[in-house]
């Protein structure tokens, strides 16, 4: 057998160049051995690292960013080629698990855990939020009928709100429990609007509510009439009227 030099100073079994990297594209067979288990990959000997892990990926489930490619007790670099770097067939690899990647994953469980937490407590606000608005509506109806509404009632229901913005402010929240927290802030900022805006109008009653409350003060005086009325003609014309029919039986 024939054998030479490989640029990682391991003596290889001469190969017939095909290519720059003096690698053929005849395919060889690797063993990679990952904790407990252990992966035979076919690939052809002109492959990368980069080619391995891509291989890799579909048989362990890490994406090849978040793998270590390890061959003579070194890492290697995606772009090193298997063959100029010694990797013949059989050869056995090593996979770690990168450990930025471990890191990385627990930072995508800490935020997808925080924005669960997030959606939960702005689900709370806005069911707090949906009770306040029912009795806005009530507040509104009262006032744009007519009927004076004490102050206390307004402040007192913005006080509520003012409160579940507070606790809107006190949620962390990133992404889409961002974007729903930011939509709630502005709904419960409505509410309290319309309640200012009822509040001035309570507070300084438009023509049209005065003439509609004179109206009504003037059906209670006619009701009021109607029991004392009296009508001597009527009343004698009806006697009168029996009278004659006493008679004429």
């Amino acid at each position: 057998m024939e054998c030479e030099m490989s640029p990682a100073c391991m003596f290889v079994q001469r190969r017939e160049a095909t290519g720059d990297n003096g690698a053929d594209n005849n395919v060889m067979m690797i063993s990679v051995a990952h904790a407990s288990s252990h992966h035979d990959l076919f690939l052809p000997t002109n492959s990368t690292f980069w080619d391995v892990k891509k291989l890799l990926a579909k048989e362990t489930g890490l994406q090849p960013e978040e793998q270590q490619l390890f061959f003579g007790g070194k890492e290697k670099d995606n772009e090193e080629n298997l063959y100029t770097e010694g990797v013949m067939d059989k050869s056995k690899l090593l996979l770690l698990e990168n450990a930025a990647s471990e890191e990385w994953k627990l930072e995508e469980i800490r935020k997808h855990h925080d924005m669960l937490k997030a959606f939960e407590a702005i689900a709370q606000v806005r069911a707090e939020v949906d009770m306040l608005a029912e009795r806005v509506f009530v507040l509104e109806v009262v006032a744009d009928g007519g009927t004076r509404v004490s102050d206390k009632e307004f402040l007192m229901c913005t006080e509520l709100l003012m409160r579940q913005l507070l606790k809107l402010d006190g949620i962390q929240a990133e992404d889409e429990a961002k974007l729903q927290r930011k939509a709630e802030v502005r709904r419960v900022q409505n509410f309290v609007d319309t309640l200012d805006a009822l509040k001035a109008r309570n507070s300084n009653p438009s023509p049209t509510i005065v003439k509609s409350g004179s109206v009504a003060t003037q059906w209670e005086t006619f009701d009021s009439g109607m029991g004392s009325l009296s009508a001597p003609t009527s009343m004698s014309s009806s006697t009168n009227l029996t009278h004659d029919w006493e008679r004429h039986d």
